[in-house]
């Protein structure tokens, strides 16, 4: 079952739930789905990796959202964004833990030969490729500077 049939199969549940807040972050995933599948050169089908990476953006678009509404004290707009979080999260690959994580790095720097902060290019280049989907991007780019710099 590919994501669109789940998303779809999830949004008929919520529906028959009535759960407004799951049915949101559904409709966003679908409506994204629906975008890539219209771009230029997708032939209305999109790979898993594709999926993935829509998912990816996704998060991070929510969870920048989520950290702007908490500095303003908009508790009201911080739960929606923690409510389609919690929904997208449901469909992306189980994320490393931050242990799981400098493991994985610790690996990678090793087969780049990187030493120094200077080689953090190449570590998070091969980072990004082959944890994509595990870890989000900011915390790889952390987690690579505190062990290059360690």
């Amino acid at each position: 079952m590919n994501l669109e049939q789940k998303v779809m199969a999830e949004m008929k549940d919520a529906m028959k739930a009535k759960d407004e807040a799951a049915l949101r972050g559904l409709r966003a995933i679908k409506a994204e789905i629906i975008k890539a599948k219209a771009e230029p050169g997708a032939g209305g089908e999109i790979s898993a990796e594709t999926e993935n990476k829509m998912l990816q953006k996704m998060l991070k678009q929510r969870k920048d959202s989520l950290d702007i509404y908490r500095n303003q004290n908009r508790a009201d707009l911080a739960k929606k964004e923690e409510e389609e979080i919690a929904i997208i999260e449901k469909f992306l690959p189980a994320q490393l833990t931050e242990d799981q994580l400098k493991d994985e790095l610790r690996k990678i720097i090793a087969e780049v030969g990187a030493s120094s902060p200077a080689d953090m290019g190449k570590v998070m280049g091969a980072a990004s490729k082959q944890l994509a989907g595990k870890a989000d991007g900011k915390t790889i780019s952390s987690a690579v500077r505190e062990l290059l710099n360690g």
